[in-house]
């Protein structure tokens, strides 16, 4: 029989509670279960000591193990790599695309810097294939010291995890924003009467009763306190200096050692990864006898083996503050003399840095070079630290503003947005070029829109657009697409100078290139649909879309692929719409660019509502805010608040248009706002509700520099409308519509146009346009537009007491709506048709009980026909996790195969 976890090593003094929660944990991770905790507490409280007992009770487990080392040194993925480096036999098992990122991260083989959000599926992944084999446990001490982008990955896999059999623990002084939200086990001090058992367990004698009250009151229950006893304290029981003072008692320490040896402490503390073999090198070259370590490891601060350990990371520091800066440069002066410069350049580059004396060109070049590698790893964070140093030790003010601006862009990579905006300020400190002072600009810009999507953000990137014009064409051009996206994003909300038309004067304006490509035209026709009109850009943009993609890079295409798609839905262009969507979709799959899922999702998920598939939409719509979630998106809920709103959820619907329009104001993201009024207006549609429908559509046309709710919302408003006697207000509505079909001359828009006619119309003449818009409709993939139509052609025939023909339009419609999960509007056509005579048949709705959301998420993809892995990686979860889940499904379902999901589970 096994024994208790909590009773597989022997307990710490005054820590049984948090010895036996760390064998709880171990025993949820045997059972199946994952879990994550973080163990915070102040320096010396005895949090690595806990870590030590986990990894000691953790009996059939697997344990892999990291530390995070005090020091300026920022290497991508360092920690990572030393957590992983055991399981890396195991990266063949992975999906393709996550092995190529680990392998690309880790430095086995070159390849494009992979998403983060890739890599942080690649480690969970990894982690449990580890555990398939045997429970796993990673253990992360000292994290809060960690480099930037393993502490970011950790993070996210920490938030994942699920079912692998996979403990994730950290140790950290204070839960920063990195580890905020994750389960927490704060570790305080020990209570009096165990203070006074651990000071007896390590006292060779007895001491007075009084002096150890009063020593245990000063230590405020800090084990490492009562531990650095010095035998004077012992003596005397005075002048403890408590735990934020242990540090100054080992730098007595350390001064107390021999010269030689707190020259070699000095040496060991600058070089993080412990290398005895490199520091030995450093000694001898600084003259240091490798006998003097003898001393530091008789005094209990450091031990000198094949690998350096100091007695607590507070002697590390300790050690480095008794050097003079002088000495410190020596130390690191050594360190990158014997660092091997073609096996670990970046190290050798940054002990150089420390070196340095002063500004040194030699130097700051190779720094940048270091960035360079840190960056095709997708290691931003140390591409900045390197960038950072580089120009500080840089003595040309345009190469050192050059180089602090790209530390800025590498900042905005890592979500570090206040580090960004303190380098673009050192950036501009300087005397910069006309090319600088743009992508100065243009990283304001950014910052602008990564931080507040809509706002400031537009202006921002139209004043840096225009500055580039002079210096680089390309770029420019690019730039104002970015600013016209920004623009449509911020709507009604942008600052004045910022608004889409200001934003498409100038970009109209902007020069051509020699060689006019797809791209340019997508520039040049938005610019004219804003500057001019809809008809006056159709053209230009149908002739984009036509050949958008031919001759641009993998990179181009995802830059501008929403502007594409968005562009074909405003252009009536359904298949077009598809087929970027889809596109997109594809790309940043292949391509690991996670960060943009969500927005692709979103996409294809409007695509499949207007289309009927509302099944395919909600998988997409849970994949989308999964990628929402796990990246840390702020895309509002576009695809959910459609599908409540078609769905004829009328409580989901308005709610989800409060929040999100309460969002948009607070962000400045005034389509958010629009979209959420058009889909208060579909709803109202949907359910009769007219006035509301009507007074939401007019809402929603407050703001005309929204073309994309200017195109859903005129035919809301048509309906609306005409139902509530508003008649001029139709007749205006439909014109617009008109316009828009004049120019595009697409089935969805002659066939929106041509029902929209109809509703204004009589007699004959508005029975031959409900008929050629069921034409124009059929010849598309919208069928809830084409069911629309036919609802709406039934109603007037109903009016015009025509029943039979009435009934047989009603039906069609009613059949359609029901099949696609239109509850509002299927209501509405049964309404209709037993008004019109009809006999309605009760539709068997098919439910399935007893499954969570995400039980019912994964049925559904696992239905649709994906494996494990690609349903794990659509959802941000390890395909161990899947299979976790899905022998849920089937004993819930009573089932035995994926085969027959299709049978059990309900379609839309």
């Amino acid at each position: 029989m096994q024994r208790p976890a909590d009773l597989a090593t022997p307990t710490l003094t005054g820590r049984r509670v948090e010895c036996a929660a760390l064998g709880q944990l171990v025993s949820e991770v045997r059972s199946g279960r994952s879990r994550a905790l973080v163990l915070s507490g102040e320096a010396g409280v005895g949090k690595t000591a806990l870590l030590d007992h986990l990894a000691g009770a953790a009996d059939g487990c697997r344990v892999t193990r990291v530390s995070g080392v005090q020091s300026e040194m920022e290497l991508a993925f360092a920690g990572l790599h030393q957590l992983c480096a055991p399981l890396f036999d195991l990266l063949d098992r992975l999906p393709g695309p996550q092995a190529d990122a680990l392998r690309t991260v880790f430095g086995i083989r070159a390849g494009p810097p992979p998403d983060m959000f890739l890599i942080g599926l690649g480690v969970l992944s990894l982690l449990a294939e580890a555990a398939e084999q045997q429970p796993l446990v990673c253990i992360v001490d000292d994290q809060q010291w960690l480099d930037r982008c393993s502490a970011q990955i950790l993070s996210f896999v920490a938030r994942r995890l699920d079912a692998e059999s996979v403990a994730l623990v950290f140790a950290t002084r204070e839960v920063g924003q990195v580890l905020a939200g994750l389960p927490e086990y704060p570790i305080g001090g020990l209570r009096d009467a165990d203070a006074r058992a651990l000071l007896d367990s390590v006292l060779g004698s007895p001491i007075d009763t009084e002096v150890l009250d009063q020593l245990v009151a000063e230590a405020h229950g800090n084990p490492l306190a009562l531990l650095e006893l010095t035998p004077a304290q012992l003596a005397g029981g005075f002048g403890l200096p408590g735990a934020g003072g242990i540090e100054d008692t080992f730098v007595r320490r350390v001064n107390a050692v021999p010269d030689d040896t707190r020259r070699l402490l000095v040496l060991a503390a600058a070089e993080p990864s412990g290398n005895d073999a490199l520091v030995r090198r450093a000694a001898a070259r600084l003259g240091l006898p490798l006998e003097a370590a003898a001393a530091a490891m008789d005094a209990g601060l450091a031990e000198f083996s094949t690998h350096i350990r100091f007695r607590h990371p507070l002697v590390r520091s300790a050690a480095y503050c008794t050097a003079s800066a002088d000495e410190r440069r020596e130390v690191h002066r050594a360190l990158a003399a014997v660092t091997d410069a073609a096996a670990d350049p970046d190290r050798r580059a940054w002990h150089r840095a420390q070196g340095a004396a002063g500004p040194d060109e030699d130097i700051a070049d190779e720094l940048e070079q270091s960035a360079g590698r840190a960056q095709a790893r997708s290691g931003f964070a140390a591409t900045a630290a390197f960038l950072l140093r580089s120009a500080a030790l840089t003595v040309d003010p345009e190469k050192r503003a050059g180089r602090a601006l790209a530390a800025a862009q590498a900042e905005l990579q890592t979500g570090a947005y206040d580090s960004a905006a303190d380098l673009l300020a050192m950036a501009e400190r300087e005397q910069l070029s006309e090319l600088q002072r743009a992508r100065a600009d243009l990283v304001r810009a950014q910052l602008a829109f990564l931080t507040n999507r809509g706002n400031d953000a537009p202006q921002l990137m139209l004043k840096a657009a225009k500055r580039l014009e002079s210096v680089h064409v390309a770029l420019a051009r690019a730039t104002y697409l970015d600013a016209l996206s920004a623009a449509i994003f911020a709507g009604r909300l942008a600052k004045p100078g910022g608004d889409v038309f200001e934003v498409a004067r100038a970009a109209a304006q902007a020069p051509r290139p020699a060689i006019v490509r797809p791209a340019d035209l997508l520039l040049d026709g938005n610019a004219l649909y804003y500057r001019d009109g809809y008809s006056a850009g159709a053209e230009t943009l149908h002739k984009a879309l036509a050949g958008f993609g031919s001759g641009m890079s993998v990179e181009e295409e995802l830059q501008q692929l929403w502007m594409a798609t968005t562009s074909a839905l405003r252009l009536w262009d359904a298949d077009r719409w598809e087929q970027l969507s889809r596109r997109h979709l594809q790309l940043v799959r292949e391509t690991g660019v996670l960060s943009n899922v969500a927005l692709a999702l979103t996409s294809l998920a409007y695509v499949s509502v207007f289309s009927g598939d509302l099944s395919a939409a909600a998988t997409l719509t849970v994949e989308a805010q999964a990628a929402n979630e796990s990246t840390g998106g702020q895309l509002a809920p576009y695809g959910r608040l459609a599908l409540a709103a078609f769905r004829g959820d009328r409580d989901e619907t308005l709610a989800m248009v409060r929040a999100t329009e309460q969002d948009g104001t607070r962000r400045g993201e005034g389509i958010g706002i629009a979209f959420a009024e058009w889909a208060s207006a579909v709803l109202a549609n949907g359910l009769g509700r007219y006035q509301d429908a009507h007074d939401a559509a007019g809402r929603a046309l407050r703001d005309p520099s929204d073309a994309l709710s200017m195109m859903l919302v005129q035919p809301e408003l048509v309906e609306a409308a005409v139902r509530t006697g508003a008649i001029d207000t139709a007749h205006r509505a439909c014109h617009t519509v008109g316009v828009m079909a004049a120019a595009t001359g697409t089935s969805w828009a002659l066939g929106v146009h041509a029902r929209s006619r109809a509703m204004i119309s009589a007699g004959a003449s508005a029975e031959r346009l409900y008929e050629e818009a069921i034409a124009h409709l059929e010849q598309t993939r919208l069928k809830v537009e084409l069911a629309r139509a036919q609802l709406l052609y039934g109603e007037w025939l109903r009016r015009e007491r025509r029943r039979a023909d009435a009934r047989d339009h009603l039906r069609t419609a009613y059949t359609a709506f029901t099949t696609m999960g239109l509850a509002g509007f299927a209501e509405r056509a049964r309404r209709e048709l037993q008004a019109a005579g009809g006999t309605v048949h009760q539709r068997v709705v098919q439910t399935q009980t007893g499954l969570t959301a995400q039980e019912t998420q994964i049925a559904q993809m696992a239905r649709d026909g994906l494996s494990n892995p690609e349903i794990a990686t659509r959802l941000f979860i390890s395909a161990r996790t899947v299979q976790y889940h899905l022998r849920k499904v089937f004993s819930k379902l009573g089932i035995t195969s994926r085969s027959q999901l299709d049978q059990v589970l309900p379609h839309a």
